[in-house]
């Protein structure tokens, strides 16, 4: 019994996805930095300045928008966001 209920919730949280759309949590909350204003936030569909930070993984950049990092505030003036909400946003970004 305990290993069904371990794998159903290995399946939940794998499964977990973003409550909101990307670009409207964009639109709404992350345009002003991302969209060009400030030269370290990185710009929407731009892949060099991503990459970097892509390669420290969605944990680390999560992290990152949770607790603020930089000049970007805390949970990057997204108020009810979510992990996933939020790694849907960086995805969204990146590409």
């Amino acid at each position: 019994m305990k290993k069904i209920l371990a794998a159903a919730l290995v399946f939940a949280f794998s499964t977990a996805h973003a409550a909101q759309d990307p670009e409207a949590v964009f639109n709404r909350s992350c345009t002003m930095c991302h969209s060009g204003q400030l030269p370290m936030a990185p710009k929407k569909g731009d892949k060099v300045a991503w990459k970097q930070r892509l390669e420290q993984g969605n944990d680390v950049l999560v992290k990152h928008v949770t607790e603020g990092f930089n000049a970007m505030p805390a949970r990057g003036l997204c108020m009810n966001c979510t992990a996933e909400d939020y790694k849907a946003v960086i995805d969204w970004m990146s590409k």
